[in-house]
């Protein structure tokens, strides 16, 4: 009896301690995230890749999952994407087999950060495929996001601050063009966000500093690319409210902000954010906004 019990105690020791060695953090999957966090997505393609091609590392979804993301990420990269044709599909494909493993819900719910991000990427790509035209891969990549993504929140849930109208200076006359701006912008915290939109009615990223500069007497492009490129260039110590905030996604300009924030202070923008519609951010303290700036750019004299 006691020769059973004592082999019993063994194979249950061995059992959870195998447990123990699937569950606990692997210092390679903690060095994809890290990666993945800094935008090194090639590297996270790379790492991932070759964890899959090692039997070592069948008992995780961690090297698929990170390998779908810097999928979604890389995608957007034209110059990538070129030599790369199948990218997408094999991003959403992968993603789809490691949503349906009974494994991915605890996962996903402790990483919801890098699916809020990969998310609200995914929705200025599709933005910005639809402005330009290409309504095939607009619809393709609007369909993953709708079929991929449903319920992950923008992570401007917790960076956006509501502004009462009621609170904005109606009688703009007395106030300098940058201040008339903030003003006139902040007039619109709400107004929902549009594909291609540029009225009251409904905006998107450009169409919105295009509209509050316009109201102003300011003529600016229509792409924020465009708004980019003929901006005056000004470097971050100089930023002041009324200037515009540029970012990137790794294939040039993809969205654009006003500043709203004093010249010396934290950076805080107002946007037509793709999920939140119009409403400001710091930009500063936020892991998403922070790691995206590509420039900064001014219209005012």
């Amino acid at each position: 009896m006691n020769d059973f019990y004592r082999r019993i105690f063994v194979l249950l020791f061995l059992f959870l301690l195998g447990g123990f060695s699937v569950s606990a953090q692997n210092p390679k999957f903690d060095n994809l995230e890290i990666l993945f966090r800094q935008g090194h997505y090639k590297r996270v393609y790379r790492k991932s890749n070759r964890m899959l091609d090692k039997p070592d590392y069948d008992f995780s979804l961690f090297p698929s999952y990170y390998k779908s993301l810097a999928l979604f990420q890389l995608s957007q990269n034209e110059y990538w994407l070129k030599k790369n044709e199948n990218a997408l599909n094999d991003a959403i494909i992968l993603f789809k087999k490691i949503n349906e493993d009974n494994r991915s819900k605890l996962m996903f719910e402790s990483h919801m950060y890098e699916l809020e991000w990969v998310k609200s990427d995914l929705l200025s790509w599709a933005s910005d495929l639809n402005r330009r035209g290409k309504k095939e891969d607009f619809l393709k990549v609007q369909k993953a996001i709708n079929e991929l993504f449903d319920g992950v929140r923008s992570p401007d849930k917790n960076e956006s601050e509501v502004i009462s109208a009621a609170d904005t200076i109606t009688d703009l006359i007395s106030l300098s063009s940058r201040e008339q701006i903030v003003e006139i912008a902040k007039k619109h915290i709400g107004i929902p966000y549009v594909w291609a939109g540029n009225t009251p009615e409904g905006f998107d990223c450009s169409g919105f500093t295009r509209y509050v500069l316009k109201e102003v007497g300011m003529e600016v492009p229509r792409r924020s690319a465009d708004q980019y490129t003929e901006s005056k260039k000004i470097k971050k110590r100089n930023v002041e409210q009324g200037d515009l905030i540029f970012f990137s996604n790794g294939s040039g300009v993809s969205h654009v902000g006003i500043v709203i924030s004093k010249k010396g202070d934290p950076i805080k923008m107002i946007h037509a954010s793709t999920s939140k519609g119009v409403i400001t951010s710091e930009v500063e303290t936020s892991a998403y906004w922070i790691k995206r700036v590509h420039g900064y750019g001014t219209y005012c004299d």
